[in-house]
């Protein structure tokens, strides 16, 4: 009975065994049919996705395409504009070589005209002197004349051949028929000088000497340049609306802006036609795209309109020139030079239009500010920077504010650190930035002539003289600057951007032009003495005050 209930049990363990594998089987079966389904799912979305890729692809290169498409319309645009500004100027300057050629030839014509009257003048003087030959001749042959004719008489008186019964035979040259009378010589100086009768004075000269006092000068010529003088005296008197086309050219080409005399002498026929042009009418008619050109000449025509005296329009764009070497960025000279900024646009700078002339530190626009308001205390005085010690200057703040770049640097070697100063080249660094500048202190200029934060004794030596330099007054208000919370240290890194304008600032920003602007770099009417609000007592700075970066902090900076 054991042996037949074993394997009665090994039957069914068998048979279950059996059963396990055979559902096994299905699993695997199924398992292996649900694989090949995904495989097949994953080939279709491998296909799927190198079509989408393939598709991608073809859209970035239509893109790709796109993009040369539009650039090469661009440039087509911009040769197009380059051809019709060429051919602008070419028709311009045919018209000028043809007014040219137009003066030349009445400059021919009028030569040609002087040539004659040179040649008749020559024919009259060579007939002058004809006569001046005959005159003397015929002088000469009636003195001989009146001689021969008392000699003669005397000869006939006792050679005569009635008297010696005798043949005279060829009459003598001296007899009475062989002379000519004074009559009849008289005669024919008479006909002479009735033939020169228009070169010749009415009374009658006789046998007088001649004198060439009746003879006709050049004096038609000599009036009517009188008259031209005459005229020019006016013009040059003349208010500006009434000047000609080539005066207010010439005066374009004295302002420095003689590119544009080309069309302008197409464009403009008075002074008035130029004092009633828009900014529009000076980019369209005149060719003036360089959008600080308009703006010096929107200025100046402002400045004639209103018949204001301004000193900052006595010192023009070559003085600035050297203005910028004076305050320690002569990096930018070749920018102001292009953009012809002289001493009026100096008085109206913006932020916008430093940051067209490329000058985007901020420390650079505080130092170009700083330099504007001393400017504007010294009445815009060419002469206000002092570029050399004084000997008997006492270094007092009212004179340190007047320092230029070079001035600080001697100011350097005097206190032992002259291996420093030529760090400050290019810095912006000068005088009135270190003591206008709340902001700016030893530690700044410290950081400007690189000198490490290790060298504690030679910062702490230059902070000392610093503060010696600037005077308590300063000094105090620097450490109320530096020791307030908003404080944020001065560097070389810092940005100034364009003011980000919201959407409710478009519309006035399409009635405002780039050349009427009021965001000036140095307002010009600062309250003296105000800084953020708060009044300061600069009485030893003989009325000058302090300037801070209030504007500039509106506009933004990145670091």
């Amino acid at each position: 009975m054991s042996i037949l209930g074993s394997s009665q049990l090994f039957c069914n363990m068998w048979r279950y065994e059996l059963l396990s594998r055979t559902s096994l089987e299905t699993q695997k079966l199924d398992l292996m049919a649900e694989v090949s389904d995904l495989k097949i799912k994953l080939v279709g979305m491998e296909k799927e996705q190198s079509e989408y890729e393939e598709k991608q692809t073809k859209a970035e290169g239509l893109l790709q395409e796109l993009r040369h498409l539009k650039i090469k319309v661009e440039e087509l645009e911009n040769e197009r504009n380059q051809y019709e500004w060429k051919l602008k100027a070419t028709k311009a300057e045919i018209a000028q070589l043809q007014e040219q050629l137009a003066l030349k030839d009445a400059e021919i014509e009028r030569l040609q005209s002087q040539l004659s009257r040179t040649s008749s003048h020559s024919e009259v003087a060579e007939r002058d002197q004809e006569v001046q030959r005959l005159k003397i001749g015929m002088e000469s042959l009636l003195a001989a004349n009146e001689e021969k004719n008392v000699d003669g008489t005397v000869v006939s008186d006792d050679l005569s051949p009635l008297s010696s019964g005798m043949d005279s035979g060829p009459q003598s040259p001296l007899s009475p028929e062989n002379r000519k009378s004074p009559k009849g010589i008289k005669k024919i100086w008479g006909k002479i000088r009735r033939t020169q009768s228009g070169n010749f004075p009415a009374d009658d000269l006789g046998l007088a000497e001649f004198r060439r006092g009746g003879l006709r000068a050049t004096a038609g010529p000599r009036l009517s340049r009188s008259k031209e003088t005459k005229g020019q005296k006016s013009d040059y008197n003349a208010p500006f609306a009434q000047w000609s086309t080539e005066r207010v050219c010439n005066w374009l080409e004295d302002f420095g802006l003689g590119q544009y005399v080309i069309f302008a002498r197409q464009w403009v026929t008075s002074g008035h036609m130029l004092l009633t042009a828009t900014p529009q009418d000076m980019e369209k008619e005149m060719g003036i795209k360089h959008p600080l050109h308009r703006k010096k000449l929107v200025l100046a025509i402002k400045s004639i309109n209103a018949k204001q005296d301004e000193k900052s329009a006595q010192l023009d764009h070559i003085w600035v020139t050297r203005w910028l070497d004076d305050i320690g960025l002569p990096q930018y000279k070749d920018q102001f030079h292009e953009a012809r900024v002289d001493g009026r646009m100096l008085q109206y700078l913006t932020v916008n239009d430093l940051l067209f002339l490329k000058v985007t530190s901020q420390l650079h626009h505080l130092s170009i500010k700083c330099a504007i308001h001393v400017l504007h205390i010294n009445g815009f005085n060419p002469h206000c920077l002092r570029r050399r010690p004084v000997e008997e200057s006492n270094g007092s703040p009212s004179e340190v504010v007047q320092w230029s770049n070079h001035r600080v640097m001697e100011w350097l070697r005097s206190v032992d650190l002259a291996e420093y100063a030529p760090n400050l080249r290019g810095s912006g660094v000068h005088g009135a930035l270190i003591l206008l500048e709340p902001r700016f202190n030893g530690d700044t200029l410290a950081m400007l002539l690189n000198i490490p934060p290790q060298k504690t004794l030679l910062r702490r030596h230059l902070t000392t003289n610093f503060n010696v330099l600037i005077g308590p007054e300063a000094q105090q208000e620097k450490r109320e600057i530096t020791e307030s919370t908003a404080y944020t240290p001065l560097t070389t890194t810092a940005k100034v951007r364009p003011r980000k304008l919201g959407f409710s600032h478009f519309g006035n920003l399409r009635k405002k032009k780039f050349d009427e602007s009021t965001d000036y770099i140095c307002p010009m009417d600062t309250n003296p003495g105000a800084t953020n609000g708060s009044q300061k007592n600069y009485s030893g700075y003989k009325g000058l005050s302090p300037v801070t970066d209030r504007e500039l902090d509106q506009v933004g900076q990145t670091d």
